[in-house]
């Protein structure tokens, strides 16, 4: 697939365009900073994408306004007293220092992180989000499984993976999904609704009508789970969510 980007600036707000085979303008405003991005087919030109971000220009700071309203996560030090995400709950972690490997574990409101005495933040950081993407990667393949059939495909392989600016992408051609690392944070039902997204672009790879049926038959509600996971806390780091 050909692809060209470039960045315009409309109204004192940077763009970033994105040129590829598809058949309709799609324009989005992305948590956290309210990033805008337009979708265009390569015929178009810039003075109609500047045309059409004037246009939706009151809908665009709206849109920003909440996103700088939205809840936040303060940097995580992985150590006693924390709340940490998991899956929807907030828990708090228990950090615990012996002799030996590193272990996770969660009983009733707390999540126990277990580490040599001697390990710094970074490696607490990496034990537990080693233990984030087991446990992530646990959920995500029968979530694969389910979709592939019900949407009649070829199931793909699923990796997970730190993403700065999507809660997944997918790779129809490759045979490939990958989900971000962040998703072990968000509620199973925004989880279900990112596979079942990702997995519908192996039939449609646009978000225009075609793609929007498709999870309006198969996952009627899902306009209520991309809203609740865009409102979910974000990280620390700067996230977005990249989906339509």
């Amino acid at each position: 697939m050909n692809i060209e980007r470039q960045n315009l600036s409309v109204g004192g707000i940077d763009v970033e365009v994105v040129r590829k085979p598809i058949k309709n303008l799609h324009l989005g405003v992305y948590p956290p900073s309210g990033r805008v991005r337009v979708a265009v087919p390569p015929s178009v030109n810039d003075e109609a994408i500047r045309l059409a971000v004037v246009t939706r220009m009151g809908w665009i700071k709206r849109q920003r306004n909440k996103f700088e309203e939205q809840a936040r996560q303060s940097a995580r030090a992985y150590v006693s007293g924390e709340t940490h995400y998991y899956f929807g709950v907030p828990y708090r972690m228990r950090l615990v220092r012996k002799s030996g490997g590193s272990m996770v574990s969660v009983a009733g409101d707390r999540i126990e992180l277990s580490v040599p005495a001697n390990a710094d933040r970074d490696f607490r950081e990496r034990a537990f989000q080693r233990w984030q993407r087991d446990r992530l990667r646990e959920r995500v393949e029968p979530l694969v499984g389910h979709w592939s059939e019900t949407l009649g495909v070829q199931r793909p392989k699923a990796g997970i993976k730190r993403m700065r600016t999507k809660w997944g992408s997918c790779n129809p051609i490759g045979g490939r999904v990958w989900i971000n690392l962040e998703m072990a944070k968000k509620p199973p039902a925004c989880l279900d609704y990112l596979v079942c997204h990702e997995l519908a672009h192996f039939i449609e790879r646009s978000h225009g009508d075609r793609f929007i049926a498709l999870l309006d038959r198969y996952l009627p509600n899902w306009r209520t789970l991309r809203d609740e996971l865009n409102r979910e806390p974000l990280a620390h780091e700067e996230w977005s969510a990249g989906l339509a």
